[in-house]
C-alpha cells in the first residue's frame, strides 16, 4: 500500500469568522446537509483505524475547516493518542493544521510544538487589506488578534507558514503586503487564488480575481522575490519553489500544479469521504470511514472517474509552450465541459512570458 494524505474537517464548515470569499461556505450551501457538526471521538477513531490499516511508509494528516480549533484541544490530544494506538507499523506521520489563528493560545502553541505540527495561519496582509473580508461574526476585523497569536507562535517555537488568499482587492496591494511580511519576519508564504462560487460566471463578485489582475500580481510578486533572491534572503514562496522544482524535473508537491488530481481523502465531521476539498459535495461522496475501508473508497473514486475526468484539458493547452509548467492549472478553475478552458490561462501566460527566463536561470544555477 502507498503513503496516504488525509484532510480531516473536525468542525465541518463551522467557523468563528465570516470571510466573505470563503469557498467552503459556498460548498456547504450546495449540499443537502450543509454542516455535519463536530466530529465525535468514535468517528475520529474509525478514521484513524482505516488510515493506518492502509498506509505504508508515511502518512500526512491535516486538519482544516471551517475552523478546526472549534472542536477543542482535547480532540487533537485524542487524535495523537489514537495515532499511537493504530500506527502499529510505525510509519512516519506528519501532522498539520490550517487555522485562522483567532482563538489559539499558549496551550495550543505548546501542543503544536510538542507534537510537531506544521500550522498554516490565514493572513491576507496588513490590517486594512486583511480586515477587508476577514471579519468575525460581529463584523469586526480579525487582524490584531491573529497577529497577537502569530507572535505567540514565534515565541513558543511553533513551525508555521502564512496562507494568503489573493482576491481582486488585495492583489494590487502586493508590494505593501510583501513589505509587511518581510518587516514582521514572516518568510514562509503561500498565496492562494480566490475562488468564485461554484456555478457562477467568474469575475462578477467584488472580491473576484480576474485573470489580468492575477497575472499582474504574480509578476510583481516574482519581481520582489527575485530581488531578494539576488541578495541571498528570499522568503519561501510555495508556488515559485514548485515551478523551480518542475524545471529541475521533479514532481510538484502542490496538487493544483500537477495537471491531474491526486489521491486525496477529505473527511467531513460525520466520517464521509470526498476526493478533494473543492468537491465536498453530495455527488462526489466516496463513502464513510465509519464503515468503509480505504480500498472501498478508492473503488468509488474509480467509478465516478474523478481522477480520469481531471485529465481533460483545453486542446489549446497541448500546443502552448508553457504547458509543461502550467499543465492546465487546477481543475476547479477549468470549465466543467468542453473546451475545459482554464480561467486563469491568461494569468499564467503573462507570468511565464515575464518570469520564465529568470526561473530557468535559477534552475540552471541549482543544477
Amino acid at each position: 500500500m502507498p503513503p496516504i494524505s488525509v484532510l480531516i474537517k473536525p468542525a465541518s464548515g463551522n467557523c468563528n469568522l465570516r470571510c466573505e470569499y470563503c469557498f467552503y461556505y459556498d460548498t456547504m450551501s450546495k449540499r443537502e446537509q450543509s454542516s455535519y457538526g463536530m466530529m465525535s471521538e468514535e468517528t475520529l477513531e474509525a478514521v484513524m483505524k482505516q488510515i493506518f490499516a492502509y498506509a505504508e511508509g508515511e502518512c500526512t494528516i491535516a486538519y482544516q475547516g471551517g475552523e478546526p480549533t472549534l472542536v477543542g484541544l482535547p480532540f487533537f490530544e485524542k487524535s495523537i493518542e489514537l495515532q499511537e494506538k493504530y500506527n502499529t507499523k510505525k510509519i512516519k506521520v506528519y501532522n498539520a493544521l490550517q487555522t485562522n489563528g483567532y482563538y489559539t493560545d499558549k496551550k495550543w502553541a505548546e501542543f503544536f510544538v510538542k507534537n510537531n505540527f506544521l500550522v498554516g495561519v490565514s493572513l491576507d496582509g496588513g490590517p486594512k487589506v486583511h480586515d477587508l473580508y476577514r471579519r468575525n461574526i460581529k463584523g469586526e476585523g480579525s487582524f490584531y488578534k491573529i497577529m497577537e497569536n502569530i507572535e505567540l507562535f514565534k515565541k513558543a517555537g511553533v513551525e508555521f507558514n502564512i496562507l494568503s488568499v489573493v482576491n481582486g482587492k488585495t492583489a494590487p496591494q502586493i508590494e505593501k503586503t510583501y513589505a509587511f511580511y518581510k518587516k514582521n519576519g514572516l518568510s514562509y508564504l503561500q498565496f492562494i487564488a480566490c475562488l468564485d462560487p461554484l456555478g457562477e460566471e467568474p469575475g462578477k463578485r467584488e472580491y473576484s480575481l480576474t485573470p489580468e489582475c492575477y497575472g499582474t500580481f504574480l509578476i510583481k510578486l516574482f519581481d520582489l522575490w527575485y530581488e531578494d533572491l539576488q541578495k541571498g534572503k528570499p522568503p519561501y514562496i510555495r508556488q515559485f519553489e514548485n515551478y523551480i522544482a518542475m524545471l529541475l524535473g521533479q514532481i510538484p508537491e502542490s496538487c493544483d500544479m500537477r495537471g491531474i488530481c491526486g489521491m486525496q481523502y477529505v473527511v467531513e465531521a460525520d466520517g464521509s469521504v470526498y476526493p478533494c476539498d473543492f468537491y465536498v459535495l453530495d455527488q462526489y461522496k466516496l463513502g464513510n470511514f465509519n464503515k468503509d475501508t480505504v480500498d472501498a473508497v478508492n473503488e468509488v473514486r474509480k467509478e465516478i472517474r474523478f481522477i480520469e475526468d481531471s485529465e481533460h484539458h483545453d486542446e489549446k493547452c497541448r500546443d502552448c509552450r508553457y504547458y509543461p509548467l502550467c499543465r492546465g492549472g487546477c481543475r476547479r478553475n477549468r470549465q466543467e465541459n468542453e473546451p475545459f478552458h482554464q480561467y486563469f490561462c491568461r494569468s499564467y501566460e503573462m507570468f511565464f512570458e515575464a518570469c520564465l527566463p529568470r526561473m530557468m536561470e535559477i534552475a540552471n544555477a541549482i543544477r
